[in-house]
Order: structure tokens, then sequence, then C-alpha cells
């Protein structure tokens, strides 16, 4: 499904750009409402899914909406296509996020969750490589004809949705025989303690300071890459994400996690200054491989914590709440980041950015995610 996805994001802010007329703040607009409701959607997901005790459907029910919506975008003609085919595809992706990431933390081994996530990230990261990769021979074997490419992420979709429906097994219930079923409710958030909370509240400034990636495409543009080689940008993120995923989460049961994550803000910072003085198209792409290093280095980890620290019975619940806040940080980062690039310039946008993590990499030196301990479950 990642394959399918980036196939498209790799191709759609140029798209809307350049065809479409967008200007950078409806970028910023379309970008962000549809990667917060993404997350926004996985609170109520993840909800539901501790309330059935099941994890399976949901997230069959998350791919397949989003297959479904693949081919509106070749056939979009209008801004107004594409926001619906973005609304409903990352509403597929929320519906389906936090199920699968409870999932993945009933089935593995707490002592090797930081592992399994970062395994997971990494694989995730390796369909959003091969994505962009066979849009940019696409487009070469295409004429540069945006739409056609577009259609062959129907393909991927598809084969996604099929292969989890015959491959995957839903788990047995997490919740115990005679038990009432797990919803919501505000004594259930203050059960889950103090250090989940820690967790929210420095994942959330961290997404402030990360604004979507489609930014970074359009600044490879804006140094003067050629459209035909776009979507080198999301390959050049991806490769740095995968390599960097699977090492950072195995490191993650190993030692102390504060290293990583203040490391990992470090990194973020010297990729927004680099992109926010970058002067042609190499210094662009040195700044979007930091940028996927980041990402390795921080969303397994913030994952493992969030799996440590909430009980099991209350796992997607609280992935749920964790995504709610994160997209709401995403919606007003992307909302920033288009408003300051059409009144001032991409500098900016990337300036703001690192601003912004300075303050979430103080939050992480403040506060050590090492007194987490692993949930037994």
């Amino acid at each position: 499904m990642d394959m399918s996805s980036e196939l498209i994001h790799s191709l759609l802010p140029v798209y809307m750009v350049t065809v479409l007329g967008a200007s950078l703040l409806s970028v910023g607009l379309i970008e962000g409402f549809a990667e917060a409701t993404a997350l926004l959607t996985k609170m109520f997901s993840g909800v539901l899914s501790d309330y059935l005790g099941k994890r399976k459907l949901l997230t069959v029910i998350g791919y397949g909406m989003a297959a479904f919506t693949k081919p509106l975008f070749p056939l979009a003609s209008s801004l107004t296509t594409v926001f619906l085919a973005r609304f409903l595809d990352r509403v597929g992706k929320g519906i389906r996020g936090a199920p699968r990431d409870a999932l993945i933390g009933e089935l593995a081994p707490p002592t090797l969750r930081g592992t399994c996530y970062g395994l997971r990230q990494s694989l995730d990261t390796v369909g959003a490589f091969l994505g962009p990769l066979l849009a940019m021979g696409l487009m070469v074997l295409l004429a540069n004809d945006i739409r056609s490419v577009l259609w062959v992420a129907v393909i991927p979709a598809v084969l996604a949705v099929f292969l989890l429906i015959v491959g995957v097994q839903e788990p047995p219930s997490t919740r115990p025989v005679g038990a009432p079923r797990a919803g919501i409710r505000l004594v259930d958030l203050q059960s889950i303690g103090s250090a989940y909370w820690w967790v929210v509240l420095l994942g959330g400034l961290l997404t402030l300071a990360r604004f979507s990636e489609a930014f970074l495409v359009l600044r490879a543009e804006h140094a003067g890459l050629s459209v035909t080689f776009i979507p080198m940008v999301m390959v050049v993120m991806s490769v740095t994400y995968a390599v960097s995923a699977y090492p950072a989460g195995w490191l993650a049961d190993r030692m102390s996690r504060r290293p990583l994550l203040v490391t990992g803000c470090l990194v973020l910072f010297l990729a927004d200054v680099i992109l926010a003085v970058a002067s042609d198209v190499v210094m662009v792409m040195v700044g979007v491989a930091f940028w996927g290093i980041h990402m390795g280095l921080t969303q397994g980890l913030l994952a493992t914590l969030i799996a440590d620290a909430s009980p099991p019975e209350l796992r997607g619940s609280a992935f749920g709440v964790f995504s709610f806040v994160s997209g709401v940080s995403l919606l007003c980062a992307s909302v920033l980041a288009g408003f300051l690039w059409d009144q001032f310039g991409p500098s900016a946008t990337f300036l703001s950015g690192a601003v912004l993590t300075a303050i979430a990499l103080l939050g992480f030196v403040v506060h050590n995610p090492d007194t987490l301990q692993p949930k037994q479950g």
C-alpha cells in the first residue's frame, strides 16, 4: 500500500501546483488536512478496536478504503477532486493505523517491541522507496504523462488488500472473558498514567515541527529538479528512513532511549537548516536525507513508548489519542508552512521548522523516557 501511496504522493504536489494551479497555501491546507484526518481517525478506530477486542476487521476496512480512492487521483480535474481523494485515502489510513499498531504491540514480546516497531517502519518505508522509483521510471517511459503514471498505483493497492484478507490471522481477543467492553472514558485516560501523557505531549511537539513531506518535493522543484526526477526526493527520504528505522528500534531495546530521541531532534534541526539555505538540488537532497534519518530515529521509538506506557486492553485507544494530538499538530504545521512559503519563501518555512524542533528537543532533554517500563500483557 505504501508503494501505491508514495507513487502518487511523489508526484501530487507538483501536479497540484503546475497542472491544477494550486497555491502553496492550498497545498499546505490539502496536505495538512489530509494527513491530520488520518491521525485523527486513528483515535476513533483505536477506541473501536478496544471495544470489539479485535484488530483485523478495521485494518481490512482501512486498507480497502485506501485502495478504493486510488483511481480518483488520475481522474481528478480540479483541486476539489484531489482534496476528496486525499481525504478519503487518509480516512482509510486512519482507520487501519491504530488497530495495526496495537496488533503489533500484542504480538511482539515486550523485550523486543522496539525491534518489532522498527522493523515495521523499515518495511513500510521499503514500499515508500519503491513507489517513487516506479513513478520516476514510468515518467520517463510515458513522457511525463502524470495521469497515466497515477493509474499504475491502483495495482499494488489492490494486491495489498488481497494479501491482508488471505494472509493475516485475527489474534485472540485482548479482552478477558466476561470482562466489560473497553471504551475510552475519563477514568481510563487517568489510569494510563503520566508517563503516557509525557510521550503524547512530546510527540505532539515533534509533529508540530515536522510539516507535510509535500514541501520537501516542492523545495526540490523550487531548486531546479526536473519534474521527471521529482520522485527522487521521496526515494532519498525513504531509503534513509528505512535504513535507520530498524537499527534505531534494535538499539532502543538495548540502551537508553533519550540519546536516540535527542539525536533524532538534532538531525531534524540540521535538515531544516540545510533546506532553508539550500541553493541547489544536491543540498536539498542532503537535507531530505537527514529528514529521513530523523523519521527513522523517532517514529518507531515513539510507537514503542506508547505501547510500553499503555495497558493491553486500552492500547488501541492509547495509540488513538496519541494520533489525535499528532493530527492537530500536523494540520497546524502544514498550514503554517504553506502560509510562510507563500508570504516569505521556502527559507522561512524551514527555519520555522528548525525553531519548533529546538523546542521539542528541549522537552526530550527535560523529560527522561527511560522512566517507562514495558507493560506485561
